[in-house]
């Protein structure tokens, strides 16, 4: 059994501007987990966390342990609190994005299953994401890690030998 405690890890940031930016703790990799994954995060207020997203291959999860928020996801959007646990599947149904629209910090624990290769769909900017050798929340290296707009996408045999 390897235990973290989430103190004893340093905050990873990321800032993409005026509206999207937060702070993550990986637990699970800090604790070498494989197949499961769970990070900490916290998104201050007036921030939302990734683009409105999906996952083809991999369930995730949302537990809110302090401050309040918006999830958007398929059917629209929904309170978050405190206390709150949602689950996204795989697939179009489990689209999401956690929108900090109060005016204190938002924490919340993200979990997933940690399956690889992966395929995610951005349906706002209607690109998809293709990821093999380390899964989505992974902190190793890819051996793929591309997005392209569906618009690109060609033929199976385009510029193949036939």
């Amino acid at each position: 059994m390897d235990r973290v405690n989430a103190d004893d890890l340093d905050w990873d940031e990321t800032d993409r501007g005026d509206r999207v930016g937060w702070r993550r703790k990986r637990l699970a990799a800090a604790a070498d987990g494989d197949d499961l994954g769970c990070s900490l995060y916290e998104l201050p207020p007036g921030k939302r966390a990734w683009p409105y997203h999906y996952h083809a291959g991999n369930e995730e999860a949302l537990y809110v342990l302090s401050g309040e928020g918006t999830l958007r996801h398929a059917d629209g959007e929904a309170d978050l609190r405190a206390g709150d646990y949602v689950a996204l599947p795989a697939g179009e149904d489990g689209a999401h994005r956690v929108i900090n629209d109060s005016e204190g910090p938002l924490r919340y624990l993200a979990m997933s299953t940690m399956r690889d290769p992966e395929v995610l769909v951005y349906p706002d900017s209607d690109t998809v994401g293709a990821m093999a050798g380390d899964p989505p929340g992974g902190a190793g290296e890819r051996d793929v890690d591309a997005y392209f707009r569906r618009d690109d996408a060609v033929d199976y045999w385009d510029g193949e030998e036939g």
